[in-house]
């Protein structure tokens, strides 16, 4: 895509803006697509670490996740993006890796993200639908900030609106429109830039309705997260719905979609409205499932919230633990307690393996402890005002 700058104006306001598609940082310059990507991603990433830290998921194990599953995602979102316009790449086999110009298929990338996930997740033990849920929430900001890259490329556009006020143009959408009119139903027109300005026409925005949408999407899966999560999964299904219903209503009015070959069928129309039907079945399924049998969150990387008898009953153990361990610095010589001596110590200390010495102790120290009575109250007092006392002595 060559460079350009340009005015882009819209129906429903006065102000013009300046775009352009390249970014000048002096020293050098860059595509503004992919800068505005890249923060999007940075963002998403930051959110989904959060998310990890709370939930008690291993970072450097998310870490691993995170590099897979990122080059998987691009070379899914180009692979597919170009399996679907092979007869252009065909001939220009140096473009297929030229991602800076556009052309990454987002359902592509989710694929190609989440193949790399479930592996990474197999292999390192980590609940993988606690993931999804994680990744689905992140998709959502990368995507919301990610649609402006369009913008700055002058794409993603649709079809010419009837209602002026909600759609835009720019010299750059006036030539690509002139490149194929007949998509616009304006074939037979001669110089299409000067009919379109004469005639103040305007298309959809397509990449600023798929934007808020998934912005907002983010806030609606922040509070199911908050309330409403029952299971591990759902904000991912959710997204799912939320997304699909989105894209297979907006695809619609776009003038650059993938088709199925030679057909009229998009290919992203088909694969939203199977992701709506699939993942709401889902969802209405586990939901019901749920509310017949409630349980804990599962996986091993989620701790729900200690309830208070956990925590007293976890405090009391450690407290008789501890007192145990005090006991036994101490012998009873004539019926009173004295510390005992390195020589009292090293008496005692097993012959066997040191690792499986501490193993079995502290797996027989943890089924003693559970079993013992430990002093009252007077006893206690007693116990360690003798012991203070044979401490001064010794």
């Amino acid at each position: 895509m060559p460079e350009f700058e340009t005015l882009v104006r819209f129906g429903g306001i006065a102000k013009e803006f300046y775009v352009t598609n390249v970014l000048d940082l002096g020293f050098t310059s860059v595509r503004w697509y992919g800068a505005i990507i890249a923060f999007g991603f940075t963002l998403a990433v930051l959110f989904g670490g959060r998310r990890a830290y709370v939930w008690k998921i291993n970072l450097d194990k998310m870490i691993d996740v995170l590099l897979y599953g990122t080059v998987a995602a691009i070379i899914g979102a180009r692979l597919y993006y170009v399996a679907f316009e092979w007869d252009y790449y065909k001939n220009n086999l140096s473009e297929i890796f030229q991602i800076w110009e556009g052309g990454l298929a987002i359902y592509g990338g989710i694929i190609g993200g989440l193949i790399a996930a479930f592996i990474v997740c197999k292999v390192e033990k980590l609940n993988f639908y606690n993931l999804l849920d994680m990744v689905g929430m992140s998709l959502l900001i990368g995507q919301g900030i990610g649609r402006w890259g369009n913008y700055a490329n002058q794409e993603a556009f649709g079809v010419l609106t009837n209602n002026p006020k909600w759609g835009m143009m720019s010299d750059v959408i006036a030539e690509k429109i002139a490149e194929n009119p007949s998509v616009y139903g304006l074939e037979g027109i001669d110089n299409i830039p000067e009919y379109i300005a004469q005639n103040d026409l305007y298309v959809h925005p397509t990449f600023f309705y798929e934007s808020v949408w998934c912005i907002l999407g983010f806030f609606v899966l922040y509070i199911i997260l908050k309330k409403y999560r029952k299971f591990s999964g759902q904000l991912f299904l959710t997204y799912g719905v939320w997304y699909g219903l989105e894209r297979m209503i907006v695809e619609g009015m776009r003038t650059d979609s993938l088709y199925i070959g030679s057909t009229t069928i998009r290919v992203s129309q088909l694969l939203s409205m199977l992701i709506v039907v699939v993942c709401g079945a889902l969802l209405i399924v586990l939901l019901a499932k749920y509310k017949k049998n409630p349980k804990p969150i599962e996986g091993v990387d989620y701790f729900p919230p200690k309830t208070e008898k956990e925590i007293a009953a976890e405090k009391k153990k450690a407290e008789k633990k501890a007192l145990k361990a005090q006991k036994k610095q101490y012998k009873i010589v004539d019926g009173k307690p004295v510390l005992k001596s390195k020589e009292d110590k090293k008496s005692i200390e097993p012959s066997f393996d040191e690792n499986e010495s501490s193993e079995s102790n502290d797996e027989a120290d943890e089924e003693e402890t559970d079993r013992e009575t430990i002093l009252d109250d007077e006893n206690d007092e007693r116990y360690f005002r003798e012991r203070k006392t044979a401490d001064k002595e010794v």
